[in-house]
């Protein structure tokens, strides 16, 4: 039988939109039912594509029916059908049948579906007229996120994320200075027709012109580049790591920065805790791709009465755990899953998990604290609470940053992902 990648792509939704999986474990557990690589490609842009402007289509789509869709899968493949309309290059007769064929023995589903989508191919422009005037629809964003990326940065910064969460992100590599120069590796790719570029402001980042499967990357099994976006790449340059340290990398699944640590001083003393036992082993097998070691802990980074063996680190990042709304574009299902209220949790766990790390860090240490998200509740107010509570804390700062405390990068800003970081310096309160 053949199998309609309509109704797979809406299915996978469903995962999205009824249990709140992640886009990520959804495509995870429906791909491997396709047998082409061209319908896997397929069902992933489709879902991709629709979390992106899930917002958008939510309102178009409301303005077609005359009282909602109750059926969940339905409701998905009724979204499939008014992307493909919206975004894709796919023939509107072919868009508009394999959509209509993808509700199977739902005959109320069939008329529905090919009235729906007939209906906006004749009303498209007055339709986007009225999309157009809604600022959540004009977006795609949830009207909570907009006020507050707007009420943190102003209406034309938080324009400028907006659009860029909605675009597709660049491919960037992490050359492994352990084993090629960024100059050899980009002779590399150009040895096998794969364009790229040197990224300015990170010595260790490659730009693909055009995403490639990783394993067409020349020695990607042998670790000689990593999939890391520029943003998350300073991490390492600013924990100041010297040989011989004691380094600690809390909340590390799925270790990118924890190898990086490694590949720019190997000769360090790394410890590596993830809550997550499951990530945690994503961690072990990046590191052995890598060739590269570290004591792998998997416990509560707020407890360390649990794990610590008391001896104090000289370094120690903080990969805190936040709302990540500065990888949107990555991962467009965020602006789906995630909700305002969240972000209460989050800044209470952020805390205690920086009040644990600095209770471990030696006087005169350093430690990076690191979000991928752009809210100052998360950021910069952290830090602000923090160096008023602790009068052993000092911070690094950073110059020409929108920041008061720390450095934020904001979603686009050099092509990057939206990152956060502060650099806090362990004094002796003897001398102060």
């Amino acid at each position: 039988m053949t199998i309609n990648t309509r109704l797979i792509a809406a299915q996978t939704l469903v995962r999205v939109l009824d249990k709140g999986q992640s886009l990520t474990v959804a495509l995870e557990q429906t791909l491997p039912a396709l047998e082409t690589s061209q319908d896997k490609a397929f069902v992933q842009a489709v879902c991709y594509g629709v979390c992106r402007y899930y917002h958008r289509l939510q309102f178009v789509l409301l303005q077609l029916l005359d009282k909602p869709i109750k059926d969940v899968e339905i409701y998905a493949l009724a979204l499939v059908g008014l992307y493909q309309l919206d975004f894709m290059r796919v023939k509107t007769h072919a868009a508009v049948s394999e959509t209509v064929a993808a509700t199977r023995k739902k005959s109320w589903a069939k008329n529905l579906i090919n009235a729906l989508l007939r209906r906006y191919l004749r009303e498209q422009e007055s339709v986007k007229v009225q999309t157009n005037l809604d600022s959540s629809a004009l977006h795609s964003h949830p009207k909570w996120l907009i006020s507050r990326i707007t009420n943190d940065w102003g209406d034309e910064n938080a324009g400028r994320i907006f659009q860029t969460n909605n675009e597709f992100p660049p491919m960037i590599l992490r050359v492994n200075f352990q084993q090629s120069t960024r100059e050899n590796y980009l002779q590399q790719l150009n040895e096998l027709n794969i364009e790229a570029e040197a990224v300015d402001v990170c010595a260790s980042a490659i730009r693909l012109t055009k995403p490639v499967a990783v394993a067409s990357l020349p020695n990607f099994e042998k670790g000689a580049v990593s999939v890391q976006d520029t943003a998350a790449q300073f991490a390492a340059g600013l924990l100041d790591l010297k040989s011989g340290q004691r380094v600690l990398d809390l909340c590390a699944a799925p270790a990118g920065k924890t190898a990086h640590i490694l590949e720019s001083q190997p000769n360090v003393e790394c410890v590596a805790v993830d809550i997550d036992a499951t990530r945690m082993l994503r961690v072990e097998t990046n590191l052995q791709r890598l060739n590269l070691s570290a004591t792998l802990i998997v416990s509560d980074a707020t407890q360390p009465e649990k794990w610590w063996d008391g001896k104090l680190f000289d370094r120690i990042l903080v990969d805190a755990p936040c709302s990540a709304l500065g990888v949107i574009r990555r991962h467009p299902d965020i602006k789906m899953l995630r909700r305002a209220d969240d972000l209460i949790a989050l800044s209470s766990l952020q805390f205690a998990i920086l009040k644990a790390a600095w209770s471990m860090l030696v006087e005169g240490g350093l430690l990076v604290y690191a979000t991928c998200s752009i809210l100052k509740a998360e950021n910069e107010d952290q830090i602000a609470q923090f160096l008023a509570e602790n009068t052993d804390a000092q911070e690094i700062p950073f110059d020409k940053n929108p920041a008061k405390y720390g450095w934020q990068i904001l979603t686009g800003d050099n092509d990057c992902d939206g990152f956060y970081y502060a650099r806090l310096h362990k004094v002796s309160l003897s001398v102060q």
